[in-house]
């Protein structure tokens, strides 16, 4: 038994925020029945051919999942939905603003016809305010909240290279859900989650937003660096090699002015003895550890960190995460279907000891289509007028 068998959501979902919370449920054990556009699906299907022909951003988040093609503005779809939804728990959907209320799938509606049914409505900035009808993806909403302003090196502003602002809706999307899902079993009924974009990477910014708003002044951009601790960040090893390494307290910051650096005096000198005084001395400190730095090698500075029990981090390539010696000895590697073959693909994050998630296959576009109008009531010959009228 997993702890979403018997769940079933519809999702009315495209590019990558409602994809990657569903994609959550369907290893949880939920049927996810996707609904795609005909012939040519989620837009995401196109992003890339990377995956032997396949989008990367697809394989990624979609596993798991029967898809369904449906034209939602043909005479038919609405009975259609309308048997789906009859059925589920939940419906989510991440269409452009006010999409779902014209098609007749707002919550107000659907909270009428279906009282035990739980609607999910991702957006980019939420269904009211000045910025309700704008378009967003990723890197806008990655801007709008001030994670590209603190980005990068002083001289050039950078995004997150990963899609944060939908991977962090995405997680708002799927805690959301779980959590109507447990309120429902104590309420027996179901109730909205509305989950904005902006709203949801502005919460992840609340550190830096607070730090600007009670100093008066933006927090600098500093590259691989850390922008309020120092030592934190990139540091070059003398076979060019690059580090990562922290520190995070005054009793760290002794060990390594002892153990890594070998000059202990440093720990007591006025200019660095709390990371206050640390970052007004910056330039001076950095010029110290990179002179020391600058005489190891990359494997002597870690030996020297580790044993100074200082965090520290090699400064992988992809191709180096992919074989990463750690993930190969946790067995984090396994494979998935797709319609052109196994594909590698990590277990999910979350290790339950009573329970293995489901790694279903990647769907093609309306792989599932007939079987589930089929278990809806509908005949051979209702499917084929369907598809002659290009319904589906």
């Amino acid at each position: 038994m997993r702890p979403l068998d018997g769940i079933t959501v519809i999702a009315l979902e495209q590019a990558v925020a409602a994809p990657f919370a569903t994609r959550q449920f369907a290893d949880l054990g939920a049927r996810i029945i996707k609904i795609e556009r005909p012939e040519v699906g989620d837009f995401a299907r196109a992003y890339d051919e990377n995956v032997r022909g396949m989008s990367a951003y697809f394989v990624w988040l979609n596993r798991g999942k029967q898809s369904l093609t449906l034209d939602l503005k043909h005479p038919g779809a609405a009975d259609i939905m309308q048997r789906l939804l009859s059925q589920a728990d939940v419906f989510i959907q991440n269409l452009a603003p006010g999409a779902a209320e014209r098609l007749g799938l707002g919550w107000a509606t659907l909270s009428q016809r279906y009282p035990r049914l739980i609607v999910c409505d991702i957006s980019g900035y939420g269904d009211a305010g000045p910025y309700r009808d704008k378009k967003a993806y990723d890197l806008l909403i990655q801007s709008e909240a001030g994670l590209v302003s603190i980005t990068g090196t002083p001289e050039h502003p950078s995004k997150v290279g990963a899609s944060i602002a939908d991977i962090c809706t995405g997680m708002y999307a799927y805690s959301g859900v779980l959590s109507a899902l447990l309120q429902r079993g104590r309420s027996g009924r179901g109730s909205r989650v509305e989950v904005a974009m902006l709203e949801a990477l502005c919460e992840w910014m609340i550190q830096p937003l607070l730090y600007a708003h009670f100093t008066g002044k933006p927090i600098a951009r500093t590259g691989a660096d850390h922008a309020s601790i120092v030592p934190y960040g990139r540091f070059t090893a003398g076979d060019g090699k690059d580090v990562m390494m922290g520190i995070q307290n005054e009793r760290e910051w002794a060990l390594f002015c002892s153990k890594v650096l070998e000059r202990p005096e440093l720990a007591r000198d006025p200019r660095f003895v709390s990371n206050t005084r640390r970052l007004e001395h910056r330039s001076a400190l950095l010029a110290i550890v990179r002179e020391v730095f600058g005489a190891l090698s990359a494997e002597e500075l870690v030996v020297r960190l580790d044993a100074a029990g200082i965090a520290n981090a090699r400064m992988n390539e992809l191709a180096e995460v992919w074989d990463h010696p750690q993930l190969r000895a946790r067995g984090r590697w396994t494979e998935m279907g797709s319609p052109v073959g196994a594909i590698p693909v990590l277990r999910p994050p979350a290790t339950h000891s009573d329970f293995s998630p489901v790694l279903g296959e990647v769907p093609a576009v309306g792989s599932h289509t007939e079987a589930i109008l089929a278990e809806l009531g509908y005949g051979d010959d209702e499917r084929a007028r369907l598809r002659a009228e290009k319904a589906l």
